[in-house]
């Protein structure tokens, strides 16, 4: 079987709480529930029918081209956002609804107040003979403009350039005819803003182009005078467009360009036959001399005799008349190389100092013209300034005079760029109140309303409603639970009875109470409470009595000298008891009594002393469990509860630990906390607490723990 990871343990914890919560309080939740849903039925069959009628526009970026002139209105392509939601914001404007008021004769009607229940106590509201003052009625406009504004709503339909404008109101007819009236008026105001723009524009421009004409004459004369002044003389640049500012080049400029280009060649030219000049002296071994074929003849011709030369001194002497007669030859081809060699270092030589003075010439005249240029660009600069402001007026009164054969042609139009898709048709059904959507919605807010009750109510609730609180709320190990006992039967009754449930119980917190110390149940402990009447008595008779049936030596001591209550179990009264003991008598024996029904024997609490806390500070409860011990198996205190008394805190010091009894719906947890805390400071073991007076039909689930109890008692059933 797979088991659970850590997190989906905590999901299905954190779940169940909820569906304990649920169940506990299913009562609350069902009624703010069933509360909720009766007043949503209860609204919504009083409220007035109301009737919705749309009307569908398209509102397109641009308007639609008859020409391809374009109107006065700034282009905006890249803000389609900005300019819908423009358009959005003028459908919601004050002046178009006091426009469709007007114009449906809305603003002096009465029955069109009373449809929407507009009663002002104003003097524009009062009527006279049937009707309304002339002189109230700007502000009765305002109002008739107000209402249609609340009641009409503009959706745009998404991802696309279609509006929705839609009004709702009691009378079907009349919803309609809003509607259709509000997107009429709309297309109407959209075309006189645009002719009103139109007419604007073309005035305007009118008079700003007289002055760019003016403007441009006087930049012209500016620039045509300055120029004479300086003799600056310019040419049109070759290849320049038209329709763009006017691009001139200097005479000065292109020569210098020119000979700039002649002096980078006559640089390189130079820089080559200097190379050449440096390698000329370097014995005949330049690169002109082994390029030159006469050269290069007399060193194979020498060559050829050298080697005749060397083949006659293998046979003969230097002497020897053929031999010196090649020596002559070789010599003479020798001086012949070196002529050679002289004339091309020379040839190289001679061109190396002319490129020198072409690079010289060029760059004396390159700087001659550089003065030239710089002397230009300086008169130039005024010029150039000039030129710019003709430039600018020439562009600005073209685009002007262009602006204005466009808006002399887009003004006789009249194209619109809002169209009516569907017009509002007469509403045949209300559109509210819808009475299934409202139920729904009331019974959505009703199980909201009682799950937050049933929340607060439970943290308010600070009772112990089930066993997995004792340990969750109190951190107590649970040893068990016990079922409350019927009404009007006695608990030893129960534990007489031993098919009873009382019995299955503490048999079973017994069994818990073996594993709580290595020696298995513990040989002295006591019972005690938070409070009196929890079942702290019944738990140590209860448990004395099971340890007696399990065959072991059990001696039940009634601790509580304040209101004791182990003699009424045994029928004896408490004459002689622990507070005898305390007080110093050692007669064990005359201090108990046998109860033999439960097969244990007893000791009750004795005469009820002045102090009993000043009896229990002393060694004398020690000594007297540790000589019970010597007699008893297990020795089992009844001890008083623990809120504002000091006994109980006294007597657990003495025992190896303490049964905490917890009272079921019946003690707040907080208390219970307060009461352990006392223990805990007194050094005292707490074993495990036990949930008294159990009632599975009031625990959180509702089901689960009555089961096991009893099982098996019931009259078997047929197959």
């Amino acid at each position: 079987m797979p088991v659970a990871s850590p997190v989906e343990a905590d999901r299905i914890s954190i779940l169940r709480q909820y569906l304990r919560i649920a169940f506990r309080w299913k009562y609350v939740i069902i009624g703010v529930t069933v509360a909720c849903v009766l007043l949503g039925l209860v609204i919504t069959l009083l409220m007035t029918p109301k009737y919705t009628a749309t009307a569908t526009v398209e509102i397109a970026r641009e308007a639609n081209q008859v020409t391809s002139f374009q109107g006065v209105e700034r282009e905006t392509g890249s803000l389609d956002q900005e300019f819908y939601q423009t358009q959005y914001g003028l459908l919601r404007s004050r002046a178009l609804s006091e426009r469709v008021a007007t114009q449906l004769r809305l603003v002096d009607d009465p029955k069109f107040y009373e449809l929407f229940r507009e009663r002002e106590d104003t003097p524009a509201f009062r009527l006279i003979n049937g009707r309304y003052p002339s002189t109230g009625k700007a502000e009765r406009q305002r109002v008739a403009g107000e209402i249609l504004l609340r009641n009409l709503s503009v959706d745009p339909t998404r991802l696309s350039r279609l509006v929705d404008i839609t009004f709702t109101s009691a009378d079907p007819s009349f919803s309609a005819r809003v509607a259709n009236a509000w997107a009429d008026n709309f297309i109407q105001t959209n075309l006189e803003r645009k002719i009103q723009a139109t007419s604007y524009g073309r005035n305007l421009l009118q008079r700003q182009l007289a002055l760019q004409k003016e403007r441009l004459d006087d930049s012209q004369r500016q620039l045509v005078a300055y120029a004479s002044a300086q003799q600056i003389i310019n040419l049109p640049a070759q290849g320049g467009g038209s329709g763009g500012p006017t691009v001139e080049r200097s005479i000065v400029a292109d020569d210098l360009a020119a000979l700039n280009a002649s002096l980078a060649q006559a640089t390189a030219e130079r820089i080559q036959a200097e190379a050449r000049a440096q390698q000329g002296g370097r014995a005949g071994a330049s690169a002109e001399a082994l390029r030159n074929q006469a050269i290069n003849n007399l060193r194979q011709r020498r060559a050829e005799l050298a080697a005749e030369y060397q083949r006659l001194m293998v046979q003969f002497e230097p002497g020897y008349p053929a031999a010196q007669a090649i020596q002559t030859q070789i010599d003479q081809l020798d001086r012949s190389i070196a002529r050679e060699e002289a004339r091309v270092s020379g040839s190289v030589q001679a061109e190396y100092r002319e490129a020198q003075q072409r690079e010289s010439a060029l760059q004396a005249r390159v700087n001659q013209l550089k003065s030239s240029y710089l002397d230009n660009r300086r008169r130039s600069i005024q010029y150039n300034i000039y030129q710019q402001e003709v430039d600018t007026n020439r562009a600005l009164y073209d685009g002007l005079l262009q602006r204005y054969k466009e808006v002399g042609v887009a003004g006789g139009v009249g194209v619109n760029n809002v169209s009516v898709v569907d017009t509002a048709d007469v509403p045949q059904r209300p559109s509210s109140p819808r009475l299934v959507l409202n139920l729904l919605a009331s019974l959505f807010v009703g199980l909201g309303l009682g799950a937050l009750a049933a929340f607060a109510l439970e943290q308010m609730d600070e009772a112990i409603a089930d066993p997995a609180e004792v340990e969750r709320r109190l951190g107590l190990p649970l040893l068990g639970s016990v079922p409350k006992v019927t009404d009007g039967t006695a608990p030893r009754d129960e534990l007489l009875d031993r098919k009873s449930d009382l019995v299955d119980a503490y048999l079973a917190i017994n069994t818990n109470l073996g594993f709580t110390t290595e020696h298995g149940v513990p040989r002295s402990f006591s019972v005690t409470s938070t409070r009196p009447a929890e079942g702290k008595s019944t738990t140590a008779l209860a448990l004395a009595t099971m340890l007696a049936r399990a065959g072991k030596r059990t001696i039940l001591i009634d601790g509580d000298m304040r209101s004791p209550s182990v003699h009424h179990l045994g029928g004896v009264d408490h004459n002689h008891g622990l507070s005898n003991f305390l007080a110093g008598e050692d007669n064990i024996e005359a201090l108990t009594f046998p109860m033999s029904d439960l097969g244990f024997i007893a000791m009750s609490a004795g005469p009820i002393p002045p102090n009993a806390a000043e009896l229990l500070t002393g060694n004398r409860l020690g000594v007297l469990i540790d000589r019970l011990l010597e007699r008893f198996d297990h020795v089992v205190i009844d001890s008083p509860p623990v809120m504002g008394l000091a006994d109980a805190p006294l007597i657990a010091s003495r025992v190896e630990g303490v049964v905490y009894a917890v009272e079921s719906h019946g003690i707040r947890s907080s208390l219970v906390k307060t009461a352990l805390g006392r223990l805990t400071a007194a050094n005292a073991r707490i074993f495990g607490g036990v949930l008294t007076k159990f009632d599975a039909r009031k625990a959180h689930y509702g089901y689960g723990y009555e089961y096991g109890y009893g099982y098996g008692r019931g009259e078997p059933k047929k197959a």
